[in-house]
């Protein structure tokens, strides 16, 4: 089937295409200068026996750390693999190693669908960079706590057991994201089992997920015995029917990376349709970083989401080495990276030590809006780098 991807006039009379990248070194200087403040304020409650072991964000005036268990316990360390990845600095790979080490029990969680988040970031960024056999064990033991949430009949990971009144089998697109973890298990331990639950979950979701403009819904809901659909609801967007937008970003990550794993062509044309969703949308501000969600009346009095627009402009990166749209792609990339960087960044000092400012968490629950948040400062890191090297000629 013939497809075509329309990028707004009015991007490119903005000159869009014409963007230049950020100037990575500088950028990274200002990232390892609050990376190292935030080691300041955690240190006195960095102790072998505590409960709270990786910062997630600063709201209402408090520094907030979560337990490994936390979906965004990973992050924190894999902020700290990109600093060493950048620099080769020995006191960033000791610092990933230390806080890598507090989230590795979770290789044995069954009971969360995020162990892409937990350990992919944490040990999966520790093995790429040291080719640690312990790390390798780590993430070969979690993907087969991830692959027990499988269910053949749906076809699909079940991402919450909360909320059970609601939901039978819940999956929602964030889920997209921890397929990586499989697939990268087939190739540490030679086991196809885990290709083939990734494969069978990103087909079944780009079946249920989509609506006709490629925008995304946040949860499906499953009969888990005969694998139909019940419900397509939101749980983190403005209503069931709108585009949440850090939805719509983990789709097009989640789908370009699947086509990278697998090479298949229909993975390929859904990250170029949702990257088309994103970029065109009328609700699309100038500076490209994202409202909270794409359908909200209030905008444009709405809260801004950096970490949107941080996953949304790695995801970019990649595509364009892949899409015969590549040169756009890659500039509408270079422009959100820009704004990030010239926008969002926290001044030094603030924010206790969190790079980005200006994410949205939860709004419907009143949660973690308009602050800085650790999987925005991961995903912006991973642009940086990302940026980089493509700058270089280099592949990502």
């Amino acid at each position: 089937m013939k497809y075509t991807i329309f990028f707004p006039l009015v991007l490119l009379l903005s000159g869009l295409v014409k963007a230049q990248p950020v100037n990575v070194k500088k950028a990274f200087t200002g990232a390892e200068e609050q990376v190292q403040f935030m080691l300041k304020k955690i240190a006195p409650l960095d102790t072998a026996n505590a409960k709270l072991v990786s910062p997630r964000t600063y709201e209402k005036g408090e520094l907030k750390l979560v337990p490994s268990r936390d979906w965004t316990s990973g992050f924190f360390p894999g902020v700290l693999w990109f600093l060493y990845e950048y620099s080769g600095d020995q006191q960033w790979k000791e610092a990933a190693v230390h806080f890598t080490a507090k989230i590795e029990k979770e290789q044995y969680n069954t009971g969360t669908h995020d162990l892409g988040f937990m350990i992919g970031c944490s040990a999966g960024n520790a093995y790429r960079l040291t080719s640690g056999p312990e790390y390798r064990k780590v993430m070969i033991e979690a993907a087969r706590s991830l692959s027990k949430r499988f269910n053949p009949v749906t076809g699909v990971i079940r991402s919450w057991d909360h909320n059970k009144d609601k939901w039978e089998y819940p999956v929602i697109i964030d889920n997209m994201m921890n397929l990586e973890l499989l697939f990268e298990a087939t190739r540490l331990s030679g086991d196809s089992s885990f290709y083939k639950i990734a494969v069978s979950h990103a087909n079944t979701t780009l079946k249920n997920h989509f609506r006709p403009d490629f925008s995304s819904y946040h949860v499906v809901d499953y009969n888990p015995k005969d694998g139909s659909v019940r419900s397509k609801v939101t749980h983190q967007g403005y209503s069931d029917g709108s585009a949440w937008a850090r939805g719509q970003a983990w789709a097009l990550y989640g789908y370009t990376m699947c086509y990278r794993e697998t090479r298949d062509k229909k993975y390929l044309r859904q990250a170029e349709q949702v990257a088309n969703f994103i970029l065109r949308n009328k609700n699309i501000p100038a500076d490209m970083v994202p409202y909270w969600d794409f359908d909200d009346p209030g905008i444009p009095n709405v809260s801004r989401d950096a970490s949107a627009a941080a996953i949304i402009s790695s995801a970019l990166y990649e595509l364009s080495t892949y899409s015969k749209k590549g040169k756009e792609l890659r500039s509408s990339s270079d422009k959100i990276l820009r704004s990030l960087t010239e926008k969002y960044t926290s001044k030094p000092g603030e924010n206790a030590g969190f790079i980005l400012a200006h994410s949205t968490g939860h709004k419907p629950a009143n949660s973690e809006i308009d602050v800085p948040l650790v999987y925005a400062d991961y995903y912006y890191l991973e642009a940086l780098l990302r940026c980089k090297r493509l700058t270089e000629g280099k592949k990502l």
